[in-house]
């Protein structure tokens, strides 16, 4: 039995084919899929989801791919800080739809801005209470005050 022949697959992948060995063939860690995995995260895959589309085991996808998933909070902001990073490049050349792309994205920022914007102010805002609630909780309030409670006892 020889080495194992590496071989490029569809995806730009260097896989490596059967060796006559038994078992699965080990995972070699590659840029491209290093990118596929920021990728996924970024567009909201699960690491399961990512693992087998690498066609890997998910504690192999965490092996290889620790620092990846490590950071997956921050990989949807950063694909659409690049996203809007080549817009405005393509835009700077004149390609008028990357700037009407670009316009999109950030009418959109300005609306989810604008409601978070509401939800703080509604979060602030104290709940208006009808008057029989508002009396039962005013007289709740002054059975537990001691200093209004009266000086006999049962």
């Amino acid at each position: 039995m020889g080495d194992a022949i590496l071989t490029v697959d569809l995806f730009g992948d260097v896989t490596t084919l059967p060796s006559g060995r038994r078992g699965r063939p080990s995972h070699r860690w590659s840029q491209s899929a290093s990118d596929r995995v920021v990728l996924g995260l970024a567009m909201g895959y699960k690491p399961a989801e990512i693992a087998a589309g690498l066609g890997i085991s998910l504690p192999t996808l965490r092996k290889y791919y620790f620092s990846e998933l490590k950071r997956a909070d921050m990989q949807r902001m950063r694909f659409e800080l690049w996203r809007m990073e080549v817009l405005a490049r393509e835009g700077n050349k004149g390609n008028v739809g990357a700037l009407k792309e670009l316009e999109k994205i950030k009418a959109s920022r300005d609306r989810h801005l604008a409601e978070q914007r509401l939800k703080d102010e509604e979060a602030d805002t104290p709940e208006i209470l009808g008057k029989k609630e508002q009396a039962r909780l005013d007289a709740q309030k002054a059975l537990d005050d001691p200093d209004l409670k009266p000086g006999w006892t049962h």
